[in-house]
């Protein structure tokens, strides 16, 4: 008995027709009937009644079905896991993390699945987030550490790594209007902010088409840290997390009243992920103390 001879009798069955067997297990009518008779010759008994016009399983071949579609799918299994095995020892994985990052966890994933997994080819990229997530949906990124506004692709999954508020960035030393400002009052100030996209970005963005039109930035800045540069020079308010402006004494982040959205920092992949790219999401969850 082989597999492929119980590969045939399982598409028959689910045929219904020898010729649409065939034709779905991509062989010829004359060999898929040679290799049922030899299967039913092994046996001892029939498996389809071929007297209609459809053919049909017999009493035998009934009881037969549920054990053969089992031993495939066993052998499936075996497959899978073989490949699995063979991608963690000579497979590869391209990671993609947000420009100028400085997410210590996800570099010690990166250290421990260097030690771990030697032999897999491992490639970094710093892109935009609205680059990252577009080619983590599209497979050109295994995985990707990116920002964004809650909204992601279909068939791309995220392990969420910070939440938080948008706020508005002034001078630590400067005078603050209050303890929260509204994007009335920022639409008159010179906003800084991140390129269209980014994770902060798109949450600001949202806020201010709600809230009676899009604000158009008088700079955009292609990094946190040259946000709080430029704000700290004079040049206007900027637009980031609360995290990030909590680490730099020399500016405040002033909440923005009409901005209930949050902005994510996540680890993001595919749908269908190599046995590479799984291994690092479990060593990355580690890293990031399981976060989700």
């Amino acid at each position: 008995m082989e597999l492929r001879q119980l590969e045939y009798f399982a598409a028959i069955a689910a045929e219904g027709s020898f010729t649409a067997a065939a034709a779905r297990v991509h062989t010829t009518q004359p060999n898929i009937s040679a290799q049922i008779r030899s299967l039913e010759r092994e046996l001892g008994a029939t498996l389809f009644d071929r007297s209609g016009r459809s053919v049909r399983l017999t009493d035998a071949g009934r009881e037969a079905l549920p054990s053969a579609r089992r031993a495939l799918a066993a052998a499936d299994d075996v497959t899978r896991l073989v490949a699995e095995v063979a991608g963690l020892v000579r497979g590869r994985l391209s990671v993609g993390m947000v420009e100028g990052c400085t997410i210590a966890p996800l570099f010690a994933a990166l250290g421990t699945f260097r030690s771990t997994h030697p032999q897999i080819e491992l490639s970094l990229r710093e892109s935009p987030s609205t680059e990252l997530i577009a080619s983590v949906a599209d497979g050109r990124l295994d995985i990707a550490l990116a920002g964004h506004g809650g909204d992601l692709p279909p068939g791309v999954s995220a392990m969420t790594v910070i939440a938080e508020r948008v706020v508005a960035v002034m001078p630590a030393n400067g005078r603050v209007p209050g303890r929260t400002v509204d994007l009335a009052l920022l639409r008159e100030r010179s906003l800084i902010c991140l390129p269209g996209g980014a994770g902060i970005r798109s949450v600001f963005d949202a806020a201010a088409v709600s809230a009676g039109g899009p604000i158009r930035p008088a700079i955009e800045a292609s990094s946190p840290e040259a946000i709080i540069e430029l704000v700290c020079s004079g040049m206007g308010v900027g637009i980031l997390s609360e995290s990030i402006v909590a680490d730099d004494e020399r500016v405040s982040g002033v909440p923005i009243r009409d901005v209930d959205g949050t902005a994510h920092l996540g680890l993001l992949w595919g749908s269908r992920p190599s046995a590479a790219a799984a291994r690092f999401v479990e060593v990355a969850t580690d890293a990031f103390g399981g976060t989700e």
